[in-house]
């Protein structure tokens, strides 16, 4: 059976662009989680990892720690990545990836 790990793992291989689950990225210190861009969105997110902060992928890639961030009223970086990995746990519980 395949874990939850090895999907993520997986997901990496692919062009940050093509990716469909969340990922770690560091810059001088500061660790972001990025987060797909859904087809309708302009740019992809990228979440402090701790705090309730994101800025724009692009920025983050222009500008790393130096980003300015923006407050977020509910989600950081660990909710994102919390949320995928219980999404894909369940989805192997039910039998949808083998």
């Amino acid at each position: 059976m395949i874990s939850v790990d090895e999907i993520f793992a997986d997901d990496l291989r692919n062009l940050p662009s093509e990716r469909s689950l969340p990922w770690e990225e560091c810059r001088d210190g500061v660790t972001v989680v990025v987060e797909p861009k859904p087809h309708w969105a302009s740019d992809m997110r990228a979440f402090k990892l701790n705090t309730r902060e994101y800025c724009a992928y692009r920025d983050w890639l222009a500008a790393g720690s130096s980003t300015r961030f923006y407050q977020h009223i509910d989600t950081s970086g660990d909710d994102v990545m919390l949320k995928a990995r219980a999404m894909i746990a369940r989805e192997i519980a039910e039998g949808l990836w083998r």
